[in-house]
């Protein structure tokens, strides 16, 4: 996995390595604190070691150098465990680990200390994960970064006796699996301290993250586990990345999830021919990206294989369940793929965490439970119109079951419906909203509520009346002006996003990212007055900037300005008064911006 690759490393004062026999020394005295239950937290003082992680575990990685509290995500999201990304040098060739290899984080109980036991106090645990692709890529990993083994390994250990933590990830990607020298270290290091800590009574167990094809792990992939049989390293866990495979065509993840961890069980088995079935699946974890992954729409892991996944991994009895990363989990920009801030897809928030964490159980049944969402999620209707949206259960854990469907929060003189009113999780209904001519202009938010004998969740649709005819403006579109700082109330096409610069006015304007097979349009449906007229406006600039609408009446323009220039539209509706507003660019001709669209 990777974290921003603009970020800048800092530069760090040398860490000066202990001799033996000081080693030696605290080996010692970690012996004796461990015979009494302690480990050393900090430069003396002593903490109990965190809970170990259950041999089902669901733990999505966190990013760390986000400025999040790990703790409070954790609580908001429903995770116990989180793996936490990533841990490095500050520069090539050092020999001390920073969080986010940024020396203003050191690995301390100033850094995430009071985070991490807020997790534990509540049964949980973290695990840190050294690496990640831009570590892997800039020598800044530590077993790349440093030629000493003993000092790789108190890097290692220090995580143990800082934090009381139980597994450490070692994110090995990119150059990193190529990188023969750092990875006989690595494996060197590991070994040593597994034998650390069975001789100081602690718990300690390595993960590996690698990334995979779809059938398994490539040639370098399989030889670091080769190495690390050679080193007498015990490998816990072999966590694969179940995304970003770049082979072209449009891929199905949860199957290739399936197929990419059959093909790592052969290879496991050959590793290790005196496992049974049962322990080769239990050595086996995966990490998704759910949405829209790096390479595009292409490689999209679904809701839906949400379920299929989890499912999957129970039945097999898997170690690990993952997906990158915690704060990608909303549906905060529909359209958008490889974002780290959201996974691309229209989606609950939290919903590969609600979908996922139910395997932490231990890899029993799952408990049933479901999802509700709505698309769109925002219309706009003129008063005497209507506007409709499909409001979508799906089965999260266990089996499907019957969930009631209502709505609440609509005002004085709009009415909303739901047909049917009751679905089998993993089956749809149809919302309608209707404005009567008394209906008042505003923007109102609609409740949408699903209930079930597991217990009850609910979406947020939120329906805008404009004035008399459609006026008020910018108000008959929602998000019209992209001060919502999303694409909020608008569909767009891979690549489009909300920008900060250039605006037309106030702080926010959109981007439309044309390419060679798509125009990069984005559009919004809205109900309006039947058989009247009406005005589109907005401002563009760029090459091929087109602004019109479609369905109940067609019309557009379009300009070329290096500057913003404004574009108007007129039409008349038809006997349905229902239009959709649009804005795009042109095939390869560069990306255009839009902002204060408005009708009149």
């Amino acid at each position: 996995m990777r974290r921003p690759k603009s970020r800048q490393l800092k530069s760090r004062r040398p860490k000066s390595r202990r001799p033996g026999s000081v080693r030696a020394a605290l080996v010692a005295f970690a012996t004796a604190a461990a015979s009494a239950g302690l480990v050393v937290f900090g430069g003396g003082a002593a903490q109990a070691d965190g809970p170990t992680l259950p041999a089902h575990v669901a733990a999505p990685y966190f990013e760390a150098w986000t400025g999040d509290s790990p703790a409070t995500l954790a609580s908001e999201s429903g995770n116990k465990y989180l793996t936490m990304a990533f841990l490095q040098t500050a520069s090539a060739g050092s020999c001390t680990a920073y969080w986010n290899g940024s020396t203003s984080q050191p690995v301390s109980s100033s850094t995430f200390g009071s985070d991490i036991a807020t997790i534990q106090a509540s049964g949980g645990n973290v695990i840190p994960s050294f690496g990640g692709y831009t570590a892997d890529t800039t020598g800044t990993d530590i077993a790349d970064s440093c030629t000493d083994v003993n000092s790789i390994a108190q890097a290692y250990e220090s995580l143990v006796t800082t934090y009381g933590v139980t597994r450490i990830d070692l994110d090995i990607e990119a150059n990193s699996l190529t990188s023969n020298a750092g990875i006989d270290r690595r494996n060197k290091a590991v070994a040593q301290v597994e034998s650390w800590a069975a001789s100081t009574g602690h718990t300690v167990q390595f993960s590996y993250t690698m990334p995979t094809t779809t059938t398994g792990l490539s040639s370098d992939g399989l030889a670091v586990l080769q190495n690390a049989v050679s080193n007498g390293a015990r490998v816990d866990v072999v966590n694969i990345m179940t995304f970003d495979y770049y082979i072209g065509t449009t891929q199905e993840m949860a199957t290739d999830t399936e197929t990419a961890a059959g093909g790592l069980y052969s290879q496991l088995q050959s590793l290790y021919p005196s496992k049974n079935s049962s322990q080769l699946w239990g050595m086996i974890g995966v990490t998704e990206m759910p949405g829209i992954d790096d390479y595009g729409s292409a490689e999209t892991f679904t809701q839906a294989d949400a379920t299929t996944v989890e499912n999957w991994a129970v039945s097999k009895g898997i170690n690990t369940l993952s997906f990158w990363a915690l704060q990608r989990d909303n549906g905060g920009c529909p359209g958008t793929g490889g974002s780290d801030s959201c996974s691309g897809i229209s989606q609950p928030t939290w919903y590969f965490s609600n979908a996922f964490e139910p395997f932490t159980s231990g890899g029993g049944t799952s408990t049933n439970d479901f999802s509700v969402s709505v698309s769109p999620s925002s219309a706009s209707v003129a008063p005497g119109g209507s506007a409709t949206a499909t409001v979508s259960t799906a089965v999260t854990s266990g089996s499907a079951q019957t969930v009631s469907l209502s709505a609440s929060g609509a005002p004085s003189g709009v009415t909303v419906s739901l047909s049917p009113s009751s679905v089998t999780a993993g089956g749809s209904s149809t919302l309608t909203a209707s404005a009567s001519s008394s209906a008042a202009a505003g923007t109102y938010a609609i409740t949408v509520n699903g209930s079930a004998t597991s217990g009850s969740h609910s979406a947020t649709y939120t329906l805008t009346v404009t004035g008399p005819g459609g006026g008020g403006g910018s108000g008959s579109l929602v998000n019209g002006t992209f001060e919502t700082g999303n694409l909020n109330g608008w569909t767009c096409q891979p690549g489009d996003q909300v920008v900060t610069s250039p605006v037309h006015s106030g702080s926010h304007a959109l981007e439309v990212a044309p390419t060679s097979s798509q125009t990069g349009e984005c559009d919004q449906t809205v109900t309006l007055k039947p058989n009247t007229s009406y005005t589109l406006t907005g401002w563009v600039q760029g090459s091929y900037a087109y602004l019109g609408v479609s369905g109940a009446a067609i019309a557009s323009t379009w300009t070329s300005s290096s500057g913003w220039a404004q574009l108007s539209v007129p039409f008349t509706t038809g006997s349905s008064g229902t239009v959709t507003v649009y804005v795009h660019g042109w095939y390869a001709q560069g990306n255009i911006y839009a902002d204060d669209l408005s009708l009149t």
